[in-house]
């Protein structure tokens, strides 16, 4: 059974259609590259998929529950349990330490800690920052520390967008390295925005993203 199955999925915004009639399933394991021209909703899909967003048409079932039938409350409950989104803004909470933003989702599911905040600010060498707050970072370490938090609670679905877009060639190639390692491990699937030809090439499969769906490339 797919971790995420979509069909039919479409979205416009007034008279302008952003995508229409997509069909995507993710397996546990797998990594899918989806890629697309700027503005061709590759974000949208993601919030879509999250159910962040709300989709005019089409049915997404995520870990076998149907997302779009779900209230708010059931979809943020199964959206807490069950995923791992890496934002573009990156989303940390200034009042937070680095540290305290990637314990955040083990704490919002009563989860003890037990070394795994730890292991994940080594495995994006963030470790020795574990203290600074987000205003003392950069642009590539609030990426890492997104991506640490995305990964910390073993999610079963990984929608990541764009996640090495700020980052150097060296940390970009660990972070994809990463991905793939949690997504194979906790048996779990990565669907991944990208523009960068290296993202891609990490990937199983490659999706590409047009007002009229998705095909393979």
């Amino acid at each position: 059974m797919s971790l995420l199955s979509a069909r039919r999925l479409a979205k416009s915004y007034g008279e302008v259609a952003v995508f229409a009639d997509v069909d995507l399933d993710l397996d546990a394991g797998e990594i899918v590259a989806l890629l697309g021209e700027s503005g061709s909703g590759k974000s949208t899909l993601l919030n879509c998929l999250a159910g962040l967003d709300e989709a005019d048409a089409g049915t997404i079932t995520l870990v076998g529950q149907d997302l779009r039938a779900l209230d708010d409350e059931a979809r943020s409950a199964l959206r807490r349990r069950e995923l791992g989104f890496i934002f573009q803004a990156f989303h940390l909470l200034p009042h937070l330490n680095v540290a305290d933003n990637v314990a955040l989702p083990l704490r919002l599911l009563g989860q003890r800690d037990d070394g795994r905040v730890r292991e994940m600010l080594a495995a994006v060498e963030l470790a020795s920052l574990a203290a600074r707050m987000p205003r003392q970072l950069s642009g590539g370490q609030l990426q890492r520390v997104a991506i640490a938090r995305a990964l910390v609670h073993r999610p079963r679905l990984v929608l990541a967008d764009e996640p090495t877009g700020n980052l150097d060639p060296r940390h970009a190639g660990e972070v994809l390295a990463l991905l793939r390692r949690c997504t194979q491990e906790a048996g779990a699937a990565c669907l991944l925005v990208t523009h960068s030809e290296r993202a891609a090439e990490a990937a199983h499969r490659r999706l590409r993203l047009d007002a009229t769906g998705l095909r393979l490339q």
